[in-house]
């Protein structure tokens, strides 16, 4: 045997790999919040979070919804608390973190998932819609981050994970400038604080998904499904579940040298303009069907 070989060998234990590997995307013990996470992808952060282990505190404006799962996720055996918030409001954000360290002792995880979007045409939209946009989806995710951050250089040892959530609006004329401008500004934001707070063990990264097949807890109709399906590779709509594996390597130990990067999860939808559809070569792993949380 090599030497070079014989290093690799004791590296790599055969024995002990699997309990190794797994052990990186464990979060037992670790203290988690999510902004949004009443309902949708913020509910779906917080649930796969929790079923990882750790525990979680949903901080939101909707306080039923958010008191629900809450309750759901002490089902699972873990601790979770709701704390009212708006992210748009500095001083209701410094509050909201003192609460959730109050009940938790310390934070390692936080994604910023808050957002709404006002439809409207952009020659149509109102100041005020506007304001109200670029406040909760970017200026509330600095709030968020920055006092996430604060607490996060606070504790021993020092370090923790911060996730935005972005969306394909953030690379594509998806919405109105509104809504796109403020999710490009939460990716680009993503880049600026992980190039800053990286000297604090702190991983800053973001997650765009697509066009997930709930909005605002309503499907879409079908004729709109079938279209995202004919233009997305994958050949199937976005579901909350598909966004699973993504939250749990960015919060976990597995993304530790990861940092300012933007994982786009669609399918592979903004892939291209889609002139011609991609015609299929074998049924999509998911039919419609199964598409049973979109």
């Amino acid at each position: 045997m090599s030497e070079s070989s014989a290093a690799v060998h004791e590296v790599w234990d055969p024995q002990g790999a699997p309990d190794a590997v797994r052990s990186l995307f464990d979060l037992s013990g670790k203290k988690a919040l999510v902004t949004g996470g009443s309902m949708g992808i913020g509910q779906a952060a917080a649930r796969v979070l929790a079923a990882a282990g750790a525990d979680v505190a949903i901080v939101d404006v909707e306080e039923d919804l958010g008191e629900r799962v809450a309750d759901a996720i002490r089902g699972l055996g873990r601790d979770s608390l709701f704390v009212p918030c708006d992210v748009s409001d500095a001083e209701q954000v410094e509050a909201a973190i003192a609460a959730v360290v109050q009940r938790f002792g310390r934070l390692d995880i936080a994604v910023n998932n808050a957002g709404i979007i006002r439809l409207g045409t952009d020659e149509s939209l109102e100041k005020d819609a506007w304001d109200r946009v670029i406040g909760v989806n970017l200026t509330g995710t600095w709030l968020c981050a920055r006092a996430e951050m604060r607490q996060m250089i606070r504790q021993q040892p020092t370090e923790g994970k911060i996730i935005n959530m972005g969306s394909i609006a953030a690379l594509i004329a998806a919405s109105n400038g509104a809504y796109d401008a403020s999710k490009a500004g939460v990716v680009h934001l993503t880049r600026t604080l992980a190039a800053s707070w990286g000297r604090y063990n702190i991983n800053v990264n973001s997650i765009s998904p697509g066009y997930v097949g709930t909005v605002f807890g309503q499907r879409r109709p079908e004729d709109e499904r079938q279209r995202l399906r004919s233009l997305t590779p994958l050949g199937h709509v976005q579901r909350l579940a598909d966004l699973h594996g993504p939250l749990l390597f960015l919060a976990s130990r597995a993304s530790d040298y990861v940092t300012g990067q933007n994982i786009v999860v669609d399918g592979g939808h903004t892939l291209s303009t889609w002139v011609f559809p991609p015609a299929r070569a074998v049924p999509p792993r998911i039919g419609p069907a199964e598409e049973i949380d979109a």
